[in-house]
């Protein structure tokens, strides 16, 4: 398939994805600078099982809606839809991609993509993307009752502001956001005859300043259009986390904060970000950190609720509001950071002869602080496993949640390996790894012994289950099973 003219000169790379682990891999073809995760988005969003590659899928999409808008009067819709996936700050929803579109279809702008870092955020640009993505859903589903319309990533957008999330300002920026999105699509559905007896929506009005320049006077702008417009349909929304934020390389869903810098990668993009916007260098970061000084704002569950508060009376649909707990959560926590130089041990045993290491890092008043368990002859997967468990584990002891909930919540496990302990004397049996380690810990850090509860290895079943239909009667003596080898 011919494809559009802004792709050509755009550098591609060949990968093999699938949209989960076990599913099979396709081949696709992605801009070179693209991460793997948006090479299992385009297999998600595919339809078939053949190869991909982006501006043939992507054509296969516009292309309708590019004829269409045509016939109606725009002819650059579709080279405006391209460019808006190409650089990666937008693009319909799954049922669009799959020539399939629902009742109400959707378009996700990914507000990063339109921060640049010597020009700021390109407000006209974003205003821009919210007709295109309205006249877009119009042509893609003309009789749909609703469409969604939305903003993603806000918490990167903010990281690359230099704001706290939990701000005024971040939320002041957040408010005439939501005003440009609902004004502008407000107006795209009305269409240039609005109907005039159409009620006219009520919304507040964003706020009347903000740190971003020019944001403030468009958002007012684009409330004053939708109301002179007295649009009806229902079309902006704050949209679950899918496969087209992976594609758009979306870090943070909709209007959710980063409630943490690290990710599976080192520090977050948007832990990098808020690094150079208060111009912090990378080594100051980790020197701050290592003394324990606070480098990255702490991110509360009011917060969330705060910002969701604000933006929810200005678009048609939002996700439920975060549930205030009665009991402060890990997130509501500060964390108690450990020293640079922490004292602590570590065990080295075996568990039925499976080798196991048992590692401790300590606060300066003895208290267990980290955890960590390394299996050197298991599969790379049990072993990413195991550094896992002992990270939330360390993660939860940090924010304060005391040694015996985790020893009541994981001794007793059985699963294999298990069996005798050898080479650790607080602990001469256990029932899985898990049950080992919080045995060695209780007794090392709790001063206790916590009991076997008769643990046994797993019994053989009585009788073994009945091979129908040639089953025995019971006392029966079975014979030696055959079996059939092929010549």
């Amino acid at each position: 398939m011919k494809t559009d003219r802004t792709w050509h000169g755009v550098r591609l790379r060949q990968t093999e994805a699938g949209s989960d682990p076990d599913a099979p891999r396709r081949t696709v073809r992605l801009p070179a600078a693209w991460e793997e995760s948006a090479a299992a988005a385009l297999c998600d969003l595919a339809p078939g099982a053949g190869r991909i590659t982006l501006p043939c899928l992507a054509q296969s999409w516009v292309t309708p809606l590019s004829a269409r808008a045509k016939d109606a009067g725009l002819p650059e819709l579709g080279d405006q839809l391209h460019a808006l996936l190409l650089l990666r700050r937008g693009a319909p929803s799954a049922s669009v991609w799959r020539g399939t579109p629902m009742e109400a279809p959707g378009f996700v702008l990914n507000l990063p993509a339109f921060h640049d870092a010597t020009a700021g955020f390109d407000v006209a640009a974003f205003a821009e993307a919210v007709g295109t993505a309205a006249e877009a859903l119009l042509l893609a589903a003309p009789g749909a009752g609703r469409y969604a319309i939305s903003m993603a990533d806000l918490s990167g957008l903010l990281a690359l502001l230099g704001l706290d999330y939990a701000s005024q300002p971040a939320r002041d920026v957040a408010a005439c956001l939501a005003a440009i999105l609902r004004g502008r699509a407000d107006a795209t559905f009305a269409g240039p005859q609005p109907d005039l007896l159409a009620a006219i929506p009520v919304w507040p009005a964003p706020p009347d300043t903000c740190v971003v320049r020019g944001l403030a006077s468009a958002a007012a702008e684009a409330r004053a259009l939708a109301l002179r417009c007295g649009g009806s349909i229902a079309g902006t929304a704050i949209l679950p986390p899918g496969p087209v934020e992976a594609l758009l390389g979306v870090e943070t869903g909709g209007i959710a904060p980063a409630f943490g810098p690290v990710g599976p990668g080192g520090l977050t993009r948007s832990a990098r970000a808020w690094l150079a916007a208060r111009g912090i260098p990378l080594d100051a970061a980790l020197a701050a950190s290592l003394a324990g000084e606070p480098v990255f704002p702490v991110i509360r569950l009011a917060d969330h609720v705060a910002m969701h508060d604000t933006i929810a009376p200005m678009l048609h649909a939002m996700p439920a509001r975060p549930a205030a707990t009665p009991h402060p959560t890990a997130a509501d926590v500060r964390r108690e950071e450990l020293p640079a130089r922490r004292r602590g041990f570590t065990q080295k045993a075996a568990i039925g002869g499976h080798r196991i290491f048992l590692r401790t890092g300590e606060y300066a008043d003895g208290r267990l602080g980290e955890v960590g368990i390394a299996l050197p002859r298991e599969s790379a997967t049990v072993r990413g496993l195991a550094d896992s468990f002992a990270a939330a584990v360390s993660l939860g002891l940090q924010h304060g949640v005391p040694l015996d909930s985790f020893v009541d919540a994981f001794t007793h496990l059985r699963f294999a390996p298990s069996g005798t302990v050898e080479s650790d004397p607080a602990v001469d049996r256990a029932a899985s790894i898990p049950d080992y380690v919080f045995r060695s810990l209780a007794a090392s850090y709790l001063g206790r012994s916590v009991a076997q509860d008769d643990f046994q290895e797993d019994p053989m079943p009585a009788e073994p289950a009945p091979l129908l239909p040639l089953d025995l009667p019971r006392g029966a003596r079975r014979r030696p099973a055959l079996r059939l080898v092929a010549n």
